[in-house]
């Protein structure tokens, strides 16, 4: 019901509307007499059988199929329609049988007693036909076999269901297992990234960035060339390239003369999304992937003077289908879209660097571990090299003195050292320290490595993650590189922007969907004290989403090469941040035995840190039974923290609660609804908050992911974020600040007094509120208070006032330790009088009617309303007219089937008004002193009524 007020300045009108609804029609679109031969066209495997005669039911109820497991295959299912299936059984023995598609039940257990006939109606979750097919196996639970004896499909949509191929009725006959290799050896398989020297001996300055204006060609051959700066996507600048082509890219660079003799290597921190590199027209490498690093070292190709270096780039690739990149953009992501750095190293080098903290079993000191390897592109062997390292700000120190490498060759290992109490890394204590690492050969240091680390310990226990023993809840949303006119191609100031408005929104954790960004916001997530799950570029492998595996079989073993190698270089360029406490296999899907392979990789490629596959750990879409240390669940509904509770493994929601964006009519129509979204998450994020079970979740999405074309046309997965994407607060933004807040208050009014006393929770993970500032202000008067609660505990607040009858409303602001506004509250204290009017007096109110018109007046004030349509003809108030027609029902199409959230700039406002409005009663009568109208009737579709109460007021 929606109640409608109208203030005419001197008179009121209330129109109340009821609620209208339609039902849906159910259509007959598939029907097997099961066990009768030549009417049970959709069996795949299955013996025909007739109970006896004896036995209760019908003939076409004693006829079934029956075995080990009985299958049906139903093709050319809708995925946007609605489906209802109609089961009936008959058994001579009671059985418990279950009916499963996809891997998953489709309901409860049925149980079938003996000699009755069972009929049960089954509404088809929408995944068990994700891709246009349903495959029923009825298995037995409990009895001799499967048995069934009808199945009826009704469906929203008419179209008739059409049996599978004999192939694929073969292919459906059995189901494999799969096993996997445990004893794999994840070196063999990591990327090689050379540390970056922050300085090597006799070289000026040791590393050049190529980033700037680039030559760029549309065609693969030629001479066309044309200027485009990079990063960026060629499409963002006006470029167009066939899909399936290569578009080139060309400049000239100097090597600087005090870089000879040295190692010389080319890095690419991103290029979409497959790419073939040359120097000076000789090819030095390729790629093939668009979100993680690739560099090779290019030293032999290398000439005095100018050196020409060119890309072959495509945008569309194996990559850019098993990332669903383009897709996911709507638009191309190719071209040189990260920066490019060259760099100069000794022959002998630091190939590797991984650093790890453990910390002793109080959390209080600390053994830093930094594996290492140091490479000889020399033409002699090494002599006397060592590696000394020192922590700045503090003594702790170290030296290793290494065997003797031959040409050619690589030494790997450990140097360790003991850290007495250092400040530990967590997300609201974000302390940084900086490793200094010496190369020396003989004497002399040839190279000098600087990097930042924090010291912080990831592990999990039970169904909680903890970091630095702290079980951690992560309040997070989900976040895409994009920018309205960059793309996914940004710059400095959206990785930090972003950083510091998700952090001051109370935000403490990142999910990087999906793909890895730039590193430089990982850095800023150290720096600024972000939780990151960091995701490879892998996504919707076997989902319904990517249309491709409606034709391609998502378990085909060409493609975990290239899953593999993502997910390593992912861990292997990213993991001496931080901020990174686990790992996303990949986004949304079907887990088998290629992602299982690459499971056990992940876990010896990185010790210090879990991962998570974003399937679904329960229910039955895509629950393929993953194995990942990390459950996810994505869109769990209200009461997924009591499955999560059940739960063996910490348990996030990798998406949930995103905000409203399938409904862009209404959000054009009515703005006013994007309210609702904040009624939703916050119990929502309660009951996850007071779960153990629940890790914490991801609201989708961060940041709106559309995308304004240089043709003018606007695309994009959707306006899904809290902010926009020129990096504008939306309303829903504040929402999720507050309800994410880490500080409670539980008292919502309070008496005057001059000792305001307030409850508060303390939801900081780490951190005291003896940390924060406190402001306070009452009427004229303010302060600052100090509240000593420390984490996950509560507390009282005291503020003393001097004069308590100066105000009725106390004034609190909570500072973060890191420098921004984590809440306000406003409480009310005492009686609340805030601008208040007295009423104007009320007048009396008449009305008049002839048999075509009904007369509501009263002083200076007129409605007039057509009695054979029951619509009002017009308001005048002191003879001019405010209101001319109406009231109309507008309403919007009940639209199910798919989601298409993919923005679209053209969007109308629906007006339409309801159509074929017939009245069929008015009623008008006196109450008191007002004046109530009723009106009944329907429109094409829809039947109700609306009152209108019509009163006066004298504003005097």
């Amino acid at each position: 019901m929606r109640l409608k007020k109208i203030l005419l300045l001197g008179g009121l009108l209330s129109l109340t509307l009821t609620s209208w609804s339609q039902d849906k029609k159910w259509v007959e679109v598939a029907y097997d007499d099961c066990g009768e031969k030549g009417k049970q066209p959709h069996l795949v495997l299955g013996e025909n059988y007739e109970m006896p005669a004896e036995l209760s039911g019908s003939t076409a109820q004693r006829s079934c199929n029956f075995g080990g497991k009985v299958i049906y295959a139903f093709d050319k299912m809708d995925i946007h329609a609605d489906y209802r299936m109609e089961v009936t059984f008959l058994a001579d023995s009671e059985r418990i049988i279950e009916i499963v598609a996809d891997g998953n039940p489709v309901c409860e257990s049925i149980h079938l007693p003996a000699g009755e006939v069972v009929k049960k109606t089954i509404d088809l979750p929408r995944h068990s036909f994700a891709y246009g097919q349903f495959v029923m196996v009825v298995n037995p639970v409990k009895g001799p076999n499967a048995i069934i004896s009808g199945i009826r499909i009704l469906s929203s949509d008419p179209g008739q269901l059409a049996a599978v191929s004999e192939e694929s009725r073969e292919a459906l006959k059995s189901v494999q297992a799969y096993v996997v290799d445990t004893q794999v050896d994840a070196e063999q398989v990591l990327p090689t990234y050379v540390p970056i020297p922050a300085s090597v001996k006799d070289v000026y300055r040791n590393q050049l960035s190529l980033n700037g204006e680039w030559l760029f060609s549309e065609q693969a051959e030629g001479e066309d060339w044309h200027r485009i700066m990079v990063p960026g996507e060629w499409c963002m600048q006006g470029f167009k390239v066939d899909s399936a082509a290569f578009a080139r890219y060309q400049k000239n660079f100097e090597v600087p003369q005090d870089w000879k003799g040295k190692q010389v290597i080319l890095r690419f921190d991103g290029v979409h999304s497959e790419y073939k590199v040359f120097v000076n027209h000789r090819q030095v490498g390729s790629h093939l992937g668009g979100m993680t690093p690739y560099e090779v070292n290019i030293t032999d190709a290398l000439q005095d003077g100018t050196n020409v270096l060119s890309l072959q780039v495509r945008s569309e690739s194996l990559a850019d289908m098993l990332g669903s990149l383009t897709q996911y953009a709507a638009h191309q992501l190719g071209g040189i879209t990260r920066k490019v750095t060259l760099f100069a190293v000794p022959d002998i080098h630091l190939s590797d660097l991984r650093i790890q903290t453990d910390l002793d079993e109080n959390y209080r000191d600390a053994r830093l571990k930094l594996y290492v390897a140091v490479r000889n592109d020399s033409d002699r062997p090494s002599r006397k090299v060592s590696l000394k390292a020192v922590l700045d700000k503090h003594e702790a120190s170290g030296s290793l003195n290494l065997p003797e490498i031959a040409p050619g060759e690589t030494w790997k290992g450990w140097l360790e050292m003991d850290v007495k109490s250092p400040l530990l890394w967590d997300n609201e204590h974000p302390n940084l320290y900086r490793l200094h690492l010496d190369l020396y050969e003989g004497e002399n240091s040839i190279a000098q490595i600087e990097k930042k680390f924090g010291f912080r310990e990831v592990e999990v226990r039970g169904n909680r993650l903890l970091v630095n023993g702290r079980p951690v809840k992560l309040r997070g949303v989900c976040r895409h590189e994009a920018h309205p006119l960059y793309g996914r191609s940004l710059t400095d100031e959206e990785w930090k922007a972003d950083a510091e408005l998700y952090r001051a929104a109370n935000c403490n954790f990142i999910r990087t969907s999906h793909y890895p960004p730039a590193e430089e916001f990982i850095e800023y997530c150290d720096e600024l004290g972000l939780f990151v799950e960091l995701e490879a570029p892998v996504c919707w492998i076997g989902h319904h989403a990517n249309e491709n595996w409606q034709k391609l079989n998502y378990k085909d073993e060409k493609y975990y090469d290239y899953v593999l190698q993502a997910d390593m270089e992912t861990v292997h360029f990213y993991r001496n941040h931080p901020s990174v406490i686990f790992w996303s296999m990949a986004n949304e899907s079907y887990w088998n035995k290629g992602f299982a392979q690459v499971a056990e990789y992940m876990k010896k490629a990185d010790t210090t840190r879990p991962f998570a596959f974003h399937d679904q750990a329960y229910g039955g879409f895509n629950n393929q039974g993953s194995t990942a240390p990390i459950a996810n669940i994505h869109y769990p509904g209200p009461g997924g923290y009591q499955e999560a509770a059940k739960s063996d493994r910490p348990m996030t929601y990798g998406e949930y609660c995103h905000l409203n964006v399938y409904n862009r009519s209404e959000l054009v129509t009515d703005p006013g609804i994007r309210s609702d979204w904040a009624l939703a998450l916050a119990p929502m994020w309660e009951n996850m908050y007071a779960t153990d079970g629940v890790l914490g979740g991801s609201i989708w999405s961060g940041i709106d992911d559309i995308f304004q074309l240089p043709d003018g046309n606007a695309v994009g997965y959707g306006a899904w974020g809290p902010v926009d994407g020129w990096r504008r607060p939306k309303p829903e933004y504040w929402d999720m600040k507050k309800i994410y807040s880490p500080v409670k208050l539980h008292t919502e009014a309070l008496e005057p007094a001059r000792k305001l006393v307030i409850d508060v929770e303390n939801r900081y993970t780490y951190t005291n509120l003896n940390e924060l500032k406190i402001r306070w202000t009452y009427g004229k008067e303010s302060g600052m208070s100090v509240l000593d609660v420390a984490p996950q505990g509560r507390g009282q607040l005291v503020v003393e006032v001097s004069d308590p009858s100066a105000s009725n409303q106390l004034s609190l602001e909570f500072v973060d330790p890191r420098g921004f506004v984590a809440d306000e509250y406003l409480i009310p204290v005492g009686e609340q009088k805030q601008n208040q009017v007295e009423a104007p007096a009320r007048q009396r109110t008449k009305v008049k009617q002839d048999k075509s018109r009904i007369r509501i007046y009263g002083k200076n004030f007129t409605c007039l309303v057509d009695r054979s349509t029951g619509m009002i003809l017009s308001v005048e108030k002191d003879n001019r007219q405010i209101l001319s027609g109406g009231p109309w029902l507008m309403a919007l199409p009940l639209t199910g089937g798919g989601c298409y959230p993919n923005h679209n700039a053209e969007t109308p406002v629906f007006n339409d008004l309801c159509k074929g409005w017939k009245v069929t009663g008015v009623e008008v009568s006196e109450e008191g002193q007002d004046v109530r109208l009723k009106v009944s009737g329907s429109y094409d579709g829809f039947d109700g009524q609306y009152d209108m109460q019509c009163e006066r007021r004298d504003p005097g």
